[in-house]
């Protein structure tokens, strides 16, 4: 009997021991190209800090700070005075989503919109990750009609 319960116990650890050993590699798989723009960036020049999040196939960015939408306080968030829906220019520019629609293509993500809530105007968008920073782009029709900024890594 004795010996049947130790053959149990051991046909048991080695089905567990078999199961963890299949899921080690997947623990230490490279996470996914497309999601390397997730996560809190700050401009240089400390004027602009985004935290990039995925939301099903699409990636957007909630604002975290912008020296442009805080009071004079440096604390208060501004209101969103300037959007084009009058129903929206009493909510808070705080952790306001200002980033839309980025989908991974071709080594980028594009086709995205980007509000800007000082001018209440929404310019289309595209990023890349060059040498660890993310070049963000606005742009109204082509690309070459834009501006870029350039952030780095940030933390929370």
């Amino acid at each position: 009997m004795k010996a049947s319960h130790l053959s149990r116990r051991a046909s048991l650890l080695l089905a567990l021991g078999s199961s963890v050993a299949f899921l080690i590699p997947a623990l230490g798989a490279e996470p996914s190209p497309a999601d390397a723009v997730v996560g809190i960036w700050a401009a240089d020049d400390g004027t602009v800090k985004l935290d990039m999040f995925k939301a099903g196939a699409e990636f957007h960015a909630r604002m975290l700070y912008g020296n442009e939408i805080v009071e004079a306080d440096n604390v208060t968030f501004k209101k969103d005075v300037n959007n084009p829906d009058p129903a929206l220019r009493v909510r808070s520019l705080k952790n306001i989503v200002f980033i839309t629609g980025l989908r991974w293509a071709d080594g980028e993500w594009s086709g995205g919109s980007i509000y800007d809530a000082s001018s209440g105007r929404t310019y289309n968008c595209k990023a890349t990750i060059q040498d660890g920073k993310l070049l963000l782009r606005g742009y109204l029709g082509l690309p070459a009609m834009g501006q870029t900024r350039t952030l780095h890594r940030a933390r929370g």
